[in-house]
């Protein structure tokens, strides 16, 4: 342990080299930003802890070795010890507007069918959570509910009541909730606005969420009610677009993302799904550049990650060394480090030039 004692070195030393260390995403020093804290000098040993804006974080490593070399450089230090701790920032328009515990929302949306949007959800917030943060994820798809199935789950896992509200099951870490557990197997769902609008805001504010970091809210395809109706009901935190390679499949996702922007939602950036040989690659970057927003991250076509799917075994739990499974960990990363910018850009006292 660390003793603080009088020295040649101080704990004002230690936060001057430290303000010329940035945060790589957000382009502010570490100190402006109040993420150091816990600073305890021993001699020539200095310690310190980096509060991280997300367990997520892809970029804690450049942190890590630029604070050392920073410290280091002080006359007199011989070791220095980086611990990291991390806290998710929360969007206060949440909290203004609903009384639920979640800090984030994050909509993951298509412009059509077929391009594995659920299975992106799905896998997004698996790896969110075994990277260490509070995940939860809602099938706002009212009409095709297919998370339970593709996150293990089945009637036996239905939502217990306390309290007057649900509590969600959790799979693989992450709290789930989807109108699938509450209508029949095999029933159609055939609602007119009012009542899917009432469904999506009972599905936030009827349940008994934990505090979460971030809420997957998996949307249905296309650019409907179901869209309109969650960016009216809840403050979304951003909104994610996933999309195929193809030519046909961008033009959607272009919808997707106007609707996203029309509406106010920030756009986080786009994922290309199931690339490779079939569909082809790069088209989903390139529209990315071209409709100037991020792009998140290239998942390729495997047959594990639809079986996966099919079994209720995201590739993230049951395959973590598969190069895929490493994919959808990188851009849990991704989506993580942008939140924390759009956190950050939209809070006034802390705008980013």
């Amino acid at each position: 342990m660390f003793n603080r004692k009088t020295n040649t070195i101080t704990e004002k030393d230690v936060l001057a080299a430290l303000s010329k260390v940035q945060e790589p995403e957000l382009h502010r020093d570490l100190v402006s930003l109040d993420m150091v804290k816990d600073i305890r000098i021993d001699g020539g040993k200095v310690a310190f802890t980096i509060v991280l804006t997300t367990p997520a974080c892809p970029l804690r490593g450049q942190m890590e070795r630029d604070a050392v070399e920073a410290v280091k450089a002080l006359p007199g230090v011989e070791e220095v010890q980086v611990r990291f701790d991390a806290t998710v920032r929360a969007d206060n328009r949440i909290t203004g507007r609903l009384n639920i515990p979640i800090k984030n929302i994050v909509a993951v949306a298509s412009g059509k069918g077929g391009v594995g949007k659920s299975t992106v959800a799905v896998n997004l917030a698996v790896a969110l959570a075994q990277q260490g943060a509070k995940t939860g994820i809602l099938d706002a798809d009212i009409y095709g509910p297919n998370i339970p199935t593709m996150m293990g789950l089945t009637r036996d896992h239905l939502p217990s009541p306390r309290d007057g509200k649900l509590v969600p099951p959790v799979a693989y870490g992450v709290e789930v909730m989807s109108m699938g557990f509450l209508i029949p197997p095999g029933q159609a769902v055939i609602w007119r606005g009012p009542l899917l609008h009432g469904a999506i805001r009972q599905l936030f504010t009827d349940v008994a969420w934990g505090e979460l970091d971030y809420l997957i809210v998996d949307m249905p395809p296309g650019t409907g009610d179901a869209t309109l109706t969650l960016a009216q009901s809840v403050p979304v935190t951003g909104g994610i677009i996933v999309s195929t390679p193809q030519n046909v499949a961008l033009e959607d996702a272009e919808k997707s993302l106007i609707a996203f922007q029309k509406l106010q939602v920030p756009v986080l950036g786009i994922v290309e799904n199931m690339a490779g040989d079939v569909f082809g690659e790069g088209g989903a970057e390139r529209a990315a550049r071209r409709l100037h927003v991020p792009f998140l991250g290239r998942i390729y076509l495997d047959r594990a990650i639809r079986q996966g799917g099919d079994l209720g075994r995201p590739i993230v739990a049951i395959d973590p060394n598969n190069p895929q499974a490493q994919a959808f960990h990188r851009l849990a990363q991704a989506v993580a480090a942008r939140i924390s910018v759009v956190s950050f850009q939209s809070a006034p006292e802390l705008r980013i030039i």
